[in-house]
């Protein structure tokens, strides 16, 4: 599997982030922010579509992952961290104002700039992930999302989920993408890709620390969310319930829900037209406005 767009490495804030770019340069500009365990090959099925409706899509490997930089400290990985990058983007292509589309993690790095930099984000557009202050809530009163988080108190632990991620040629992170998706939706393409990235040094570390931060002390966003917000929500998700999305949305000064219903945790990938065409609509409205 291969890119047909250019790729290069860009500073921000210390740190390198390798980044495709695709789309007219005076455009919109649009980042496209991936999840665990994936890279920038995730939005592989909207970087085209969205770039052809006249969008500067920019798509970053975020830190930890792939080729991008991978700093030690855990601190290097809370949200306030990761919210810096995104903005750092912004700046490094001298764009006052951008618009934001995540996935899973990608998608509470949306949520956290979106909350805490309003005067930067334009709009963003949130796929299957909830915003970062309504999980332990919604958790604890669902004791059904507590199960399906269990795999986050496992990555806590030093070295060993490494080891087991690692083992048999990254077997269990390819099962892992397979089981939890529609049949046939990575092949083995592009499981291979995700591997080849998974491989470079430091990376699993890196992808893991994601979750590792995730005990660090912060301080809850500001509310409400106050760019205008778009969750498109895959409701056969094997890890998130839907009603993070609905709790997630009670935060939002002005936001919408768009349902898949036979769509799994990987909506991009197996509703790419539905979710292509959602998203050309949702960030084109400023210009249409």
């Amino acid at each position: 599997m291969t890119e047909s767009w250019p790729v290069r490495p860009i500073r921000v804030r210390g740190q390198v982030l390798q980044v495709s770019e695709a789309g007219p340069e005076d455009g919109p500009m649009i980042l496209l922010l991936h999840g665990f365990p994936e890279s920038r090959l995730g939005w592989r099925r909207q970087v085209g579509p969205l770039a052809a409706s006249g969008l500067r899509v920019i798509v970053p490997d975020q830190r930890g992952y792939a080729r991008s930089s991978k700093p030690g400290p855990l601190a290097a990985y809370h949200l306030d961290r990761l919210a810096g990058d995104v903005i750092g983007l912004a700046d490094a292509f001298g764009r006052e104002r951008i618009a934001l589309v995540g996935h899973d993690w990608g998608g509470l790095v949306a949520w956290w700039t979106a909350a805490h930099h309003p005067e930067r984000v334009a709009r963003a557009a949130i796929l299957n992930a909830p915003h970062p202050d309504v999980v332990g809530a919604y958790a604890r009163r669902h004791p059904s999302q507590l199960l399906r988080s269990l795999y986050v108190g496992l990555f806590q632990v030093p070295r060993l989920p490494e080891a087991l991620l690692r083992a048999g040629g990254f077997a269990a992170l390819r099962r892992a993408l397979a089981t939890s998706s529609r049949p046939g939706t990575f092949d083995a393409a592009a499981l291979d890709a995700y591997a080849a990235d998974w491989a470079k040094p430091g990376a699993l570390t890196g992808m893991l620390n994601w979750y590792r931060a995730l005990r660090l002390p912060r301080a809850p966003a500001p509310a409400p969310v106050r760019p205008p917000v778009l969750v498109l929500w895959g409701e056969r998700d094997t890890a998130l319930e839907a009603g993070l999305a609905r709790d997630s949305l009670r935060l939002c000064l002005e936001g919408r829900l768009e349902r898949f219903p036979e769509a799994t945790h990987w909506v991009q990938h197996e509703e790419a037209e539905a979710v292509n065409v959602a998203l050309i609509r949702f960030l084109h409205e400023d210009a249409a406005a």
